[in-house]
């Protein structure tokens, strides 16, 4: 039978596209590959939020076609269905599935490996075979999301399910929504059904994720929501921890944080998307908040659950960002208890409103923007480290790295997204105490611990964040 790879990029609703078509490639008899090198089928699961995003994509095409010529590369994702003649076009691709027709993609590599033309370096250029393209209007995919085949997440320990797709928001800056589709929601009894079998086969953590996560339910009938979901996942399953990934801030109700705060089989870990901590640039991108009531939200968070990570997405350099918008971003996001950021630096989107305006701004501009943002977050994460030392801490072991595979430590993660490197060689999948006792560039050393003590606050963040990043900025 075939061989294959799956080349992933993106967030985890993609990554819970590649875990579905690899289970059911698994399922259909094909074999798994060690790496790009060796298969027959290359699969590229693509990303296409950032023209960075799409340049990666290009370039790891490039490079497996130049060191496997012989294999069939099928590139899927929001890249293709954004732009499916440009990755057409790209050596050695054979085909170019949009989001439209994801679902098809095991049929065609089992069903149709019959009629690929290899290719290799005795097959002349003008005797390759054309890409066949797979796509069509995205907004035509109806009714309720369609129940995953489940994989693993990478090191395949914590599973994602994808419980919904598509977005029916209209941020000025995103593409999402038009290679996504409309907003589509997992029903209940599947999702349950679901959990409760990663449940059964021995997963500990599961990730829910999802494009727009905390619509969903609002296009199912009988319409549902997220809180009565996590309720029923609590009472209807033996799961030992679920983790939510991203939530918009305005579905981030008190309600959901007490949820949260009621039971420890909720992971202690919020990523609510910013983008901007200006009120004229939220505007302008047709966000639907202000910074006051995110403000109130990550403070009732800290409130309730102290050491909760809390995490967000920020853009630089949006059109018509002044340096006085930027400042107000660098001072909002200081003056909150954010425990990491994700920022990206501003990137025209072809058909968003955001890629018509004549404001932009000059890549160097945008570039230093998101480095001053980068060290502001790298020091908040660094101080959330910091006030967990001596906290103990229930984590979750995970595989080792590929890289470190004779390490003399175990990865694991806690509740509130901090990773861990026990100084012990310990099996995976296992929940354990543990107690941090030093601080690593992105982790916490940790000693197992039967003893826990009292949980501590985490410590306060300096005032003068805007010198702090501007010393921090020379150092980096």
């Amino acid at each position: 039978m075939s061989t294959f790879y799956i080349e992933q990029f993106g967030c985890r609703a993609t990554q819970a596209d590649g875990a579905a078509i690899e289970r059911q490639l698994l399922d259909r008899g094909c074999t798994p590959s060690s790496s790009a090198n060796s298969a027959e089928f290359v699969v590229i699961n693509t990303c296409t939020v950032t023209s960075a995003a799409d340049a990666q994509a290009r370039d790891a095409i490039r490079k497996i076609h130049a060191q496997n010529p012989a294999a069939q590369i099928l590139v899927t994702g929001c890249y293709a269905q954004r732009a499916p003649e440009e990755l057409a076009a790209l050596p050695g691709v054979s085909h170019v599935v949009g989001n439209s027709h994801k679902p098809q993609i095991p049929s065609l590599i089992t069903a149709h490996r019959q009629n690929f033309v290899p290719l290799n370096f005795l097959t002349p250029a003008s005797f390759a075979p054309q890409p066949q393209i797979l796509n069509g209007d995205i907004f035509a995919t109806r009714g309720v999301l369609v129940a995953p085949v489940l994989g693993g997440e990478g090191n395949h320990t914590r599973p994602i399910l994808k419980i919904q797709d598509g977005c029916n928001n209209r941020c000025s800056f995103c593409v999402i929504p038009y290679v996504r589709g409309k907003s589509r929601s997992l029903p209940p009894e599947t999702v349950l059904s679901e959990i409760r079998r990663l449940s059964e086969s021995g997963f500990q953590e599961i990730v829910l994720s999802g494009i727009n996560l905390g619509s969903w339910g609002r296009d199912l009938s009988p319409r549902a929501g997220i809180l009565d979901l996590l309720r029923r996942i609590l009472g209807e399953t033996d799961l030992a921890r679920l983790r939510i990934s991203s939530i918009e801030p305005l579905d981030v109700t008190q309600d959901l944080i007490a949820l949260f705060a009621g039971t420890d089989r909720i992971a202690d870990h919020f990523h609510m998307p910013l983008q901007s901590g200006s009120d004229n640039i939220l505007s302008a991108m047709h966000r639907w908040y202000r910074t006051e009531h995110y403000a109130r939200r990550v403070n009732l968070i800290r409130e309730f659950l102290p050491n909760a990570a809390i995490g967000a997405d920020v853009i630089a350099g949006f059109p018509g960002e002044t340096e006085a918008d930027h400042e107000a971003t660098l001072r909002f996001i200081g003056s909150l208890p954010f425990t990491y950021l994700h920022v990206f630096s501003y990137s025209s989107r072809p058909g968003t409103k955001a890629a018509a305006l004549d404001s932009q701004l000059p890549g160097d501009v945008i570039h230093r923007r998101a480095r001053e943002l980068r060290v502001l977050g790298e020091f908040k994460s660094e101080k959330f480290r910091e006030s967990q030392l001596g906290r103990s801490q229930r984590v979750l072991t995970l595989n080792r790295p590929e890289k470190f595979p004779n390490a003399p430590w175990t990865p694991a993660l806690s509740s509130n997204y901090l990773q861990f490197r026990i100084t012990e060689q310990l099996h995976a999948n296992q929940f354990l105490e543990v107690r941090a006792v030093s601080v690593g560039d992105s982790y916490l050393s940790a000693e197992l611990d039967r003893s826990p003590q009292s949980e501590t606050r985490p410590e306060s963040q300096p005032s003068d964040l805007r010198s702090l990043v501007s010393d921090l900025s020379g150092l980096s």
